[in-house]
């Protein structure tokens, strides 16, 4: 792994991040590496995470419990053959 130091950020910079990292309920350095990730591994750059650890990082902030959960319906008879 490596190591990058980014100087001049402006300050509401910082404060977006602290916050987006606040929300995702992890550290700065992870929220500024998952954007990292999401925008350098769209180019196939940076693709360390394997599929299901993809999914679960784009779903993570959805709140589903407020989504209509549709009523079963009975399954169809199998035909006969």
């Amino acid at each position: 792994m490596s190591s990058i130091t980014v100087r001049n950020l402006d300050e509401s910079i910082k404060a977006g991040l602290r916050l987006r990292a606040a929300r995702n309920g992890w550290s700065m350095e992870q929220e500024v590496r998952s954007i990292l990730q999401k925008v350098v591994g769209a180019d196939g750059q940076a693709q360390s995470m394997d599929f299901a650890q993809r999914i679960q990082q784009r779903f993570q902030g959805l709140d589903a419990s407020g989504l209509p959960i549709a009523a079963r319906r009975a399954s169809r008879t199998p035909p006969a053959l």
